[in-house]
């Protein structure tokens, strides 16, 4: 599947924390959203006092292709 509508556009980590915070409205279940919405507050904050830029690049690309993991997982067993 396609990467995620605005994706590449995320440069920042609240940028980042906004958008998977968006994403998690497409998850089915208010369960699963609160679930992944706790588990996105805690990446954020334990990352919060990083100052490496490679290294918030890094983070910022594998937290976007898990969501799209997820999102894709949610949509397969849709169907």
């Amino acid at each position: 599947m396609p990467p995620l509508a605005g994706a590449e556009l995320i440069q920042t980590p609240v940028q980042l924390y906004r958008h998977l915070l968006r994403c998690c409205r497409q998850l089915p279940s208010t369960a699963m959203q609160q679930h992944y919405r706790h588990a996105i507050r805690q990446g954020y904050n334990s990352h919060s006092d990083e100052d490496d830029p490679e290294r918030i690049r890094m983070i910022v690309q594998r937290a976007i292709t898990d969501a799209d993991w997820i999102l894709d997982k949610v949509r397969m067993k849709a169907f």
